[in-house]
């Protein structure tokens, strides 16, 4: 693992078929398991060398590797400006913008949202203090951004809040809506892209399709076609790390700008992904709230440029999504294509 080369801890597995979650809750003390489960999640678990998901069956004798975390104490506070959606005394909703990282990492020197969050709502730092599975490293995060993807994100300001907003997000209650601008324009228009998601072995920056990971799923539905591209709206049902990047990337339709899963276009800087709706129940009212935030002016400037007939790539060729990745992906697709008209996006 070249990012920790040396574990900080090192386990043997002491009976066959525990769940690797539940050795992790045991065997640490102090541990829940969803603490575990986000060790697990982050890349910072190995079985015998290699990454595993949280429900894998240990055999007796494993050795489970746990690495320290990239991010070290939290961030100090600092004063960056952030656009409030929604505020009110239970929760605070912002609409982020690109170029923001979320946590901080190590060797980083730009301020991070962690920093901007405990300024302006210092009081999010106690939460851990009611609630042991809330991540002291995320104080008040509910769910995270990718650094270049914009939009809404979530942050309890008490533990009730968060338990409550998490508890949505683990029984799929909440309605995420993503705006994004994908590389030619997906067959049929409208679906659902069932593929399990996890770490690849090969870089843990990346996420990958892989047999033995993670159930995801993302609804798509076209909303407006241009010459080489189109601009979809996805449904975030499952909530994995990078998660719509994989998934359309890997039916071979991937996000303009993301330059990890797909190619760079001179139209836009970044990945043009955008977080456009939320719909949750109140923390502590239950009543539905939905909030909205438009995409910003780099978005609408690369919408504008494909609705003047701009080509998206110019004369870059099409990329072409890793074989067994877009081969696993699509069968599932064609699979729920029968189901297309329950399981797309309403």
């Amino acid at each position: 693992m070249t990012d920790h080369p040396t574990p900080a801890l090192e386990l043997m597995a002491d009976q066959d078929g525990e769940r690797l979650d539940q050795f992790l809750a045991r065997r640490l003390d102090g541990a829940s398991r969803t603490q575990a489960r986000q060790l697990i999640d982050d890349g910072l678990v190995r079985i015998d060398g290699s990454l595993e998901r949280p429900a894998y069956k240990l055999r007796f004798g494993e050795l489970v590797a746990i690495y320290p975390r990239d991010s070290g104490p939290v961030e100090a506070p600092i004063e960056i400006e952030l656009a409030v959606v929604y505020e009110d005394d239970h929760l605070v909703v912002i609409d982020k913008p690109a170029n923001l990282t979320v946590h901080p990492a190590p060797g980083a020197t730009q301020p991070t949202l962690i920093g901007a969050i405990l300024h302006r709502w210092p009081e999010v730092s106690k939460i851990s203090d009611d609630d042991h599975d809330a991540d002291p490293l995320r104080p008040g995060l509910v769910h995270r951004l990718d650094r270049d993807t914009t939009g809404l994100l979530m942050i309890a300001k008490n533990a009730p809040a968060l338990r409550s907003l998490r508890d949505q997000l683990r029984d799929r209650s909440m309605d995420k809506r993503y705006l994004a601008v994908v590389v030619g324009a997906p067959d049929p228009p409208a679906g659902l892209i069932d593929a399990p998601i996890g770490r690849d072995p090969a870089d843990p920056r990346r996420m990958a399709i892989l047999d033995r990971a993670r159930p995801s799923q993302t609804g798509y539905e076209t909303v407006e076609r241009f010459a080489d591209s189109a601009l979809l709206e996805c449904k975030l049902i499952t909530g994995r790390t990078h998660q719509i990047r994989v998934h359309l990337s890997a039916i071979g339709h991937p996000i303009a700008g993301d330059t990890m899963y797909g190619l760079p276009t001179p139209l836009i800087g970044r990945q043009a992904l955008h977080a456009a709706r939320l719909t949750i129940r109140h923390p502590a009212t239950d009543q539905p709230l939905t909030l909205e935030t438009d995409p910003p002016g780099d978005f609408r400037s690369l919408l504008s440029h494909l609705r003047e007939g701009e080509l998206l790539l110019g004369d870059q060729p099409s990329p072409r999504a890793q074989r067994g990745s877009a081969d696993g992906a699509n069968r599932r697709s064609r699979s729920a294509k029968s189901r297309r008209r329950t399981q797309r996006i309403r």
